[in-house]
């Protein structure tokens, strides 16, 4: 199977919660191909941080203020998208929330925040991708930033409704997958489940956990997350990646 990436240079992929982690790593990776990047996400600034620090391949990236957790601002920065850059033909749903609760007396805001986000924010991202994809005559794709918290549950005390929202991201990988089979689509989705990596991503969810036991625990970085997504992308129009599961080794 030869993997490249030529069909996407000059393309539009978009790409949530881009401001830092496993988000700036994609961008950056996709970026360094010659894909067009629009990164969302609540901290444009962080964007435009990454967006200096790659030189001239960041002329390939366009930070937009966005929170996906908010339909508004989704349609909003999409129709943008449509307008000002050009047709969407990647998407890359990573924008994801755990919030520092429980479910025997848990804070229903902080449940609806990560569902919100991780389930319903992915959803409507995806829906407005695929319209315009349909509308433009264009076999996109589809990426899930899922987890491994998607097909078991940890054992660490914060998860809360946190493998729910990642099991619904599961059942909805395979879901969009018959239906676009359904309609005759070529447009495919995919969904990358990693274990711990190893970002921001506890320090903006508000998480209080054990850092003596996260210490102890082996970690992925954003890049093999990066890695995965950029491995899934050049693949035949015939082959489709349905999940990737990551595990990290210690180092």
């Amino acid at each position: 199977m030869v993997l490249s990436m030529d069909r996407w240079i000059g393309k539009v992929a978009v790409v949530t919660g881009a401001s830092a982690g496993i988000g700036a790593a994609i961008v950056k990776a996709l970026a360094g191909k010659g894909v067009k990047v629009v990164g969302l996400a609540r901290r444009k600034e962080k964007i435009d941080e990454l967006t200096k620090s790659l030189g001239k391949k960041g002329c390939n990236v366009y930070a937009m203020k966005a929170d996906v957790s908010k339909e508004e601002d989704i349609l909003s920065s999409f129709e943008c998208i449509k307008k000002k850059i050009g047709p969407i033909s990647i998407l890359i749903n990573n924008a994801g929330f755990k919030r520092n609760t429980n479910l025997t007396d848990g804070n229903t805001k902080l449940w609806r925040e990560t569902f919100d986000t991780n389930v319903m924010g992915l959803c409507i991202a995806t829906r407005e991708a695929i319209k315009n994809m349909r509308e433009c005559k264009i076999d996109g794709h589809i990426v899930h930033l899922n987890s491994i918290a998607g097909h078991q549950i940890p054992t660490v005390v914060v998860t809360n409704v946190y493998p729910a929202s990642k099991f619904a991201v599961t059942a909805l990988t395979e879901t969009l997958r018959l239906e676009l089979n359904a309609i005759g689509s070529k447009i495919k989705v995919s969904s990358v489940s990693p274990s711990t990596v190893l970002t921001e991503f506890r320090k903006a969810s508000n998480l209080v956990e054990d850092e003596k036991v996260l210490s102890k625990m082996p970690y992925l970085d954003s890049t093999d997350i990066a890695d995965a997504v950029m491995y899934i992308l050049p693949t035949p129009p015939h082959v489709q990646v349905h999940d990737i599961i990551i595990h990290p080794l210690f180092k």
